[in-house]
């Protein structure tokens, strides 16, 4: 292993006093209704994933897009990341389940190049992800095995790519009714509207970026309340949505989207050996 890879097993183990950044919201757990429950779900609950940054600082609306990853001259959009070497297997398929979900073809190429910006993959507690591109080493968590669905990756994922969720989004008022006397007095930051950019995209109900109906629900009764229709379903974690797969291609103006969900130019490099 390279020094790089040593110091990452020695920074995983605490034993060099390293610790990750604050969170604006810590993940916490989320109330999910899932209709297949089959693919890689390794423990009894789901946990919510969360952001590890301030929500203003989305790709969908920095300035000049400096939080989207760059595009290379060879025209794909490379997010390079490192895995932790303390996954095990059954990590890795519903890891690469959730990339394959977004239509993410994988690379695994023998390279040991570490590049300067990069997401650092580790089990640390809960599942949280930074929005976007912040520069230099970003940690991304999917802890085992409250994490592990395919689904709560691929919305780990999206938050690196930049997405909010989707109930943040500007004009969620016209689509869902937020019923704040429900909601845990510690986590009503989590429904706060954002100024977001929506791309010109319609409201998603069924996005893997949209909270449940009883999301950090203080009582057991809702806290979001789809509208006009209150029974649509919302928040599932199976995958993302044919509108979620739209998105990322005109954020990243990756082409034409098609019927075959493929991203024509969103690459995900492995740039570590995976166990």
């Amino acid at each position: 292993k390279s020094l790089v890879t040593s110091s990452l097993i020695l920074k995983i183990a605490g034993l060099t006093g390293w610790t990750v950044a604050p969170m604006i919201a810590a993940a916490e757990l989320q109330h999910i209704q899932l209709q297949n429950t089959s693919k890689c779900l390794f423990s009894e609950s789901a946990e919510e994933g969360d952001i590890a940054y301030s929500y203003a600082r989305s790709a969908i609306n920095c300035p000049d897009n400096t939080c989207l990853w760059p595009k290379s001259i060879d025209g794909f959009v490379y997010v390079p990341y490192i895995l932790s070497p303390l996954y095990g297997i059954s990590f890795l398929r519903c890891f690469e389940d959730g990339l394959e979900s977004l239509g993410v073809p994988i690379k695994k190429p023998g390279c040991r190049t570490f590049l300067p910006d990069h997401y650092t993959m580790l089990s640390v507690p809960r599942c949280w992800s930074f929005l976007g591109q912040t520069g230099g080493s970003q940690v991304l968590s999917l802890q085992s095995p409250g994490c592990m669905w395919a689904g709560i990756a691929a919305h780990e994922f999206m938050h690196a790519l930049g997405f909010v969720h989707e109930q943040s989004r500007s004009d969620r008022d016209h689509y869902v009714t937020i019923v704040w006397k429900n909601i845990m007095p510690e986590h009503i930051h989590n429904f706060r509207k954002q100024a977001t950019n929506n791309l010109n995209s319609p409201y998603d109900y069924s996005s893997v970026m949209h909270y449940g109906r009883y999301a950090f629900s203080e009582d057991g009764g809702p806290t979001i309340i789809p509208r006009p229709d209150p029974y649509i379903p919302i928040g599932q974690r199976d995958g993302p949505s044919a509108l979620d797969l739209h998105k990322i291609n005109t954020l990243y103006d990756c082409g034409r989207y098609n019927d075959t969900k493929q991203l024509y130019y969103l690459i995900i490099l492995i740039i570590a050996d995976l166990l």
